[in-house]
């Protein structure tokens, strides 16, 4: 097997393989196009790019090196003077192959090796747009105070988070140190230790205590005021009728009949003695 062997030995000894190579690319450089099988045409086409390669760079040294394998000076003229010229601007590919079919005969494949004669165009490069960075969402603030439960899971965030976790946790201990320092526990510790402000403190309570007790003490003495001024205001009971009035009156006059009776009596008494 010949396994990395570059080239084709196309059925023939090394020199005639040499010579038949160094023919075919003579003629193709004096007449720009030839007809062969597809098999020395692509070792043509390996050949013949090599020597263009070397004539796009002009030097004596290249000459040379082309003057050696190509024999013949006027195609040598040609290949630095023409050839090169034209694919000046072109980086490679400088031959194309057509094929033709297959030969009367032995059949084998044909094909036609050429010189590209099109000019070439090179293609802008567009320009790889730089990519945008997508904005990260900004996180909200947290306004709100934080309870002593998040106080003390932020003091244990210390060992893991650094000198960040630690500033936040110093901040939320702050806080939540000035929290119970407002609490009535603290107002009470104040007090006892006798300090003025715990005494003004202190007085402020009892203030509001006595507030209430006073407005209750005075609350039934308005209900007192308010009771005669309804009994005032309470309508007053309708006149009797008038046979109520003559009922009372006969009633009463019996009664003066019998008082007056013993006036009578006694009188007589007088009379006799």
């Amino acid at each position: 097997m010949r396994h990395k062997r570059i080239g084709r030995k196309l059925g023939v000894t090394t020199k005639h393989r040499k010579a038949m190579l160094r023919n075919m690319v003579t003629d193709l450089f004096r007449y720009d196009r030839l007809r062969t099988t597809d098999t020395r045409a692509k070792e043509l086409r390996r050949v013949a790019e090599k020597l263009i390669t070397l004539a796009k760079d002009g030097s004596l040294h290249k000459r040379r090196q082309a003057g050696a394998y190509i024999r013949d000076n006027e195609v040598l003229k040609k290949l630095f003077a023409e050839i090169a010229e034209k694919f000046k601007d072109r980086p490679g590919g400088y031959t194309r192959i057509i094929k033709l079919g297959f030969r009367k005969g032995d059949n084998s494949p044909i094909s036609l090796i050429e010189l590209v004669e099109e000019e070439f165009k090179p293609k802008k490069k567009k320009k790889k747009k730089a990519p945008t960075k997508a904005a990260k969402p900004k996180a909200p603030k947290d306004t709100a105070k934080s309870s002593k439960k998040e106080s003390a899971e932020e003091l244990g965030l210390i060992e893991e988070g650094g000198a960040k976790a630690a500033a936040v946790a110093a901040e939320a201990a702050n806080t939540a140190e000035a929290q119970v320092e407002e609490t009535p526990e603290a107002k009470v510790e104040e007090e006892a230790q006798g300090t003025p402000e715990a005494e003004t403190q202190a007085e402020a309570p009892e203030a509001k205590e006595e507030a209430p007790a006073e407005d209750a003490a005075e609350e039934p003495e308005v209900k007192a005021e308010e009771t005669p001024a309804e009994s005032e205001q309470a309508p007053e009971p309708e006149a009797q009728s008038a046979e109520d009035v003559s009922t009372e009156e006969t009633a009463a006059e019996p009664e003066a009949k019998a008082e007056d009776a013993p006036d009578a009596s006694d009188e007589t008494e007088k009379k006799e003695d």
